[in-house]
């Protein structure tokens, strides 16, 4: 069916067939080429009439400005340290193919996964809201007991910035006090549990176990501090990591400037070319900072000239803002590609046509759906909904990390009170949970006098904070099913589940597209998913 225009030797095929998967298929894979080769070489694919292949042969393997042997270490067994000196030695063969080339979008042509270690989840999250190009998984605190010690300490960061303050003592006694909180009532919780939901005889003990550890962790995760440690994974394009680290490094909070540096040393070594416009003293690095410093400043001081005085709102959601013709304008995108009209003629026709019909092509693009995981037409992405959310930070940490949506939040506070678990009200455990979260407010209400951002590592998560989701229509879908399914968090279920009846109510006809949105309740919802999981397993081994 396909013409294959390029012919190789049976030398030029043996070599080729280290770095692609097929020397002859129209379509191919890469392999075994580090990320600074892949970016060049398809930048220099985009201007050139070679097949890639040939391109890869020619200008790279052939070609002694790219140390492409060394590099790749095909000079021997080239050790990791010569791969880096080698890149280095021919990076300007590189920052000139990537400059002479391409634009930005070259950056999304190589990537690299980055491991963060032992950092806040303050800084997780903000590591997480440059949103597009990167993918994070971040550890969980409803799988892994977070009170574990490293040499006598607990593990939450020492503020830089707080420690050489006079409140040293005050923060490190109060985070030592929510961890040891935590810690002390992990085994009257478990018991509660394992009494509340004992354990049925066709269950197994691991995935009951699995599921109960669950449920007590994520009655007790609120007790822990905004700078508990937490390690994350993330993988991201050579443009997601440039962005990411100008950020970083221009942040305000020590911590983060720390990783935003640590994180371009790094990645240096792997994907330089890529990044290098994030180096302190690169002119685009040093105009992005001063782009920054004045947006803030500026808008600062605006907000104390004209923002009102908070009147502070209580835990909820709100659906503050929605398109009332979103869903013409998703019907319109549904027909556009099968008309010739123009889309906004579309829009107008169909406020004019039958209700039945209307309903008719919205239909259409819900009804076969069979699971959540059927993503809806892109149609849907043309009404939007903005939400104003006060719930407590683990529930922020949670759904924050939907790529698909605008977010913002105010600075932790402790202001607006805190979540306290069903399960911990009217027993024991009460007495102490609201003793820690009374003591950490008393702690940051000294400290935010003078340090207002450092302030916000002593505040437990279960302290609630404000926040807005801009969203549109698809990925409130998939945000709604997937945060609603059985085995999440109990209040981050009801936080999607309410955003979903708030669309449903300005939009009833949008209820079609919430097919798999979860409602029910559910006391142990973790356990389902555990047997399901382990039920793999065993198919697995047979």
């Amino acid at each position: 069916m396909f013409q294959d225009y390029e012919e190789f030797t049976d030398e030029q095929k043996e070599r080729l067939s280290r770095y692609v998967t097929s020397t002859s298929s129209h379509v191919f894979a890469l392999k075994n080429l580090p990320e600074v080769i892949k970016g060049a070489l398809f930048s220099r694919y985009s201007r050139s009439g070679l097949g890639l292949r040939s391109l890869l042969l020619k200008e790279f393997i052939t070609n002694e400005e790219t140390c492409f042997d060394e590099i790749t270490g095909n000079k021997g067994e080239s050790p990791k340290e010569e791969q880096t000196a080698a890149i280095k030695k021919a990076q300007a063969f590189y920052d000139r193919i990537l400059d002479g080339y391409g634009d930005d979008s070259i950056g999304e042509l190589g990537g690299a996964h980055l491991a963060i270690e032992n950092i806040s989840m303050l800084a997780a999250k903000t590591i997480e809201s440059s949103r597009i190009g990167g993918s994070p998984l971040e550890k969980s605190t409803r799988y892994i007991y977070f009170d574990q010690k490293h040499q006598g300490e607990y593990l939450f960061l020492r503020e830089p910035v707080l420690m050489t303050s006079a409140f040293r003592e005050e923060y490190v006694e109060t985070c030592n006090h929510l961890f040891d909180t935590y810690s002390r009532l992990i085994p009257p919780m478990t018991e509660l549990m394992e009494k509340k939901f004992p354990k049925e005889p066709e269950v197994s003990k691991t995935a009951y176990t699995a599921a109960l550890r669950a449920k007590v962790l994520d009655c007790l995760r609120g007790l822990l501090p905004a700078s508990t440690l937490t390690n994350m994974g993330l993988f991201g394009n050579g443009r997601f990591f440039e962005v990411l680290l100008q950020k970083l490094q221009s942040h305000n909070l020590t911590e983060i400037q720390d990783i935003g540096r640590r994180g371009f040393r790094e990645l240096s070594k792997v994907i330089p070319s890529f990044i290098r416009r994030a180096e302190a003293g690169h002119r685009h690095f040093k105009a992005f900072q001063t782009f920054q410093e004045e947006i803030d400043r500026e808008v600062k001081g605006l907000a104390s000239q004209y923002a009102p005085t908070p009147t502070f709102n209580k835990p909820g959601v709100q659906l503050i803002d929605y398109d009332r013709d979103g869903l013409y304008k998703v019907a319109a995108a549904l027909l556009f590609p099968h008309t010739k009209a123009p889309l906004l003629e579309i829009q107008n026709h169909l406020k004019k046509i039958p209700v039945e019909g209307f309903e008719q092509i919205l239909d259409a693009a819900a009804c076969a759906r069979e699971n959540r995981r059927h993503k809806s037409p892109r149609a849907l992405e043309q009404a939007f909904f903005t939400y104003e959310i006060v719930a407590d930070f683990g529930i922020y940490r949670d759904l924050q990390r939907h790529r698909m949506l605008t977010e913002r939040r105010q600075l932790l506070t402790c202001d607006l009170g805190y979540f306290i678990p069903d399960e911990i009200l009217d027993t024991p455990m009460e007495k102490p949970y609201r003793e820690a979260m009374d003591r950490a407010k008393e702690a940051y209400d000294r400290m935010a006098k003078d340090l207002p951002e450092e302030a916000q590592y002593v505040i437990p998560m279960a302290y609630n904070v404000q926040w807005y989701f801009h969203v549109n229509l698809r990925a409130l879908q998939w945000l709604c099913e997937l945060r609603s399914s059985p085995q999440g968090h109990p209040a981050y279920r009801l936080v999607a589940q309410t955003m979903a009846h708030l669309a449903f109510h300005a939009l009833p006809e949008s209820k079609r597209f919430f097919k798999f949105v979860d409602f029910e309740g559910y006391e142990l919802g973790r356990l389902d998913q555990e047997l399901r999981k382990e039920m793999k397993v065993k198919d697995f081994v047979i």
